[in-house]
């Protein structure tokens, strides 16, 4: 993956991400290791298509994948997604400390 890839990887995890309800979603998908949307609903506080949405956003973001079982549709979280976003984070956190580092080091001269 392209540092370009990554950066736009991350940019569709952190907007999937910034909605409090996928958060709730994640969690609770995460928490049971599968799911299907309409047991989703009984602990997250909206609609089963409320959740349905929420889910495919959140698969679209590569957080969830999807797997048919007869007539149910079963979501899990997807192992290692969020390395994308992390690594965004990672990168950005050791520039500014790198930057500020020499701010530092100017300034005390």
């Amino acid at each position: 993956m392209t540092p370009l890839d990554r950066d736009a990887q991350a940019g569709r995890i952190f907007a999937a991400l910034a909605d409090p309800t996928r958060r709730q979603v994640l969690s609770a998908v995460a928490e049971r290791g599968t799911a299907t949307a309409t047991e989703l609903t009984a602990v997250v506080p909206v609609t089963r298509q409320a959740v349905t949405k929420h889910l495919g956003v959140l698969a679209e973001a590569g957080l969830v994948g999807s797997e048919r079982i007869g007539r149910e549709t079963r979501f899990a979280a997807r192992s290692g997604a969020l390395r994308p976003a992390a690594a965004w984070i990672a990168e950005t956190d050791a520039a500014w400390n790198d930057r500020l580092e020499r701010l530092k080091r100017r300034v005390d001269g």
